[in-house]
């Protein structure tokens, strides 16, 4: 009996995604809502808030990336041509939010430029990301297995939606670690940010909610038709009872909380475009088996994963416990 690796790959690949999401996703966040913060004592704490693990955080972008090329090949060459332009874009504002760091605090004279690139670098790397979401949920043109649509095929509605939905999304992931990890004025600040963000959020996931199965019948009837719906119908509940209770946390001065609540409603996002795309890869063209490696690549690059794995997250762990507690602004990256 051979066994199935494609299940494995399918987990490590969806913990990678998700992951990035939740730990870039704050930082990315945190980088937006700097561009907004009231003066120039306040950003450094902002800054100061994510400059010990951001570069980490985006270990799981590669991993995905790799992940992806080694299990799922044929996936991996038709989707990356499908999104050239908003990946190329994605990493052009990493860089410029990357450098912002370190130019920041060491030419004085160029703060404010280098101020608008950390905020204006992370808005841009959002919303690519979140093109690349909404490009990969409406699907893609394919011939065999290449894809054959135009560098434009991602400038759509529903791709441009997403991408300022998923602005937001991480605009409240960024707000809650603010919360976490301010205090005084600039957590209510951050509060109040939070608030607005989620609003929005909320609007986002309604409206990707009606406007995929009315865009695609196959999901549809896999949200509405009976008994679907009655085996779907904790995810709604659940989201909604996440974001009543993530308003609850906002107005009630819980400091944790809000972080969390904006993390479980990634989660039931995640999930609901799981359920929605399961088990195609290449949206709506090719299975997760039918785009996997050999067995023998597919195990080959198990052996290595599960080796490095463990020491990834054990770094990533460290880097929080040490970096634990709130931030100051006369202690922390100058």
């Amino acid at each position: 009996m051979v066994l199935d690796l494609v299940p494995i790959w399918t987990v490590l690949l969806a913990l990678a995604v998700f992951y990035y999401v939740v730990f870039d996703g704050f930082d990315l966040g945190v980088g937006m809502l700097y561009g907004f913060t009231p003066n120039d004592s306040e950003r450094t704490i902002v800054m100061n808030s994510i400059a010990p693990i951001w570069d980490g955080n985006e270990t799981w972008l590669v991993f995905g990336g790799l992940g992806l090329l080694a299990a799922f090949p044929p996936a991996f060459a038709i989707i990356i041509p499908a999104v050239y332009f908003p990946i190329l874009i994605m990493l052009l504002g990493l860089i410029f939010r990357g450098v912002s760091f370190e130019f920041r605090f060491k030419h004085s004279g160029l703060r404010r430029f280098w101020d608008r690139a950390f905020a204006g670098g992370s808005a841009v790397a959002t919303f690519a990301q979140g093109a690349v979401l909404g490009t990969f949920i409406q699907g893609f043109k394919v011939d065999g297995r290449h894809f054959t649509g135009s560098s434009f095929d991602w400038v759509t509605p529903f791709a441009l939606l997403t991408g300022v939905a998923l602005m937001f999304g991480y605009g409240l992931l960024g707000a809650g670690w603010l919360v976490l990890k301010t205090e005084g004025e600039l957590q209510d600040w951050a509060r109040r940010a939070a608030r607005i963000c989620l609003l929005a959020v909320l609007i986002a996931i309604l409206a990707v909610s009606i406007w995929t199965p009315l865009a695609n019948a196959d999901i549809g009837r896999r949200w509405f038709s009976w008994p679907n719906i009655g085996f779907l119908s904790p995810v709604p509940i659940v989201t909604v009872l996440l974001a009543t209770g993530e308003w609850y946390a906002l107005t009630h001065r819980h400091e944790l909380m809000p972080f969390l609540g904006a993390i479980g409603l990634f989660l039931m996002s995640f999930i609901g475009i799981a359920i929605s795309l399961w088990p195609m890869i290449v949206p709506f063209h090719y299975t997760l088996w039918e785009a996997a490696s050999s067995e023998s690549t597919q195990a080959f690059v198990l052996i290595g994963t599960l080796l490095l794995l463990p020491i990834i997250l054990m770094y990533s762990a460290w880097s929080y416990w040490v970096f634990r507690g709130k931030v100051r602004d006369d202690v922390g990256y100058h």
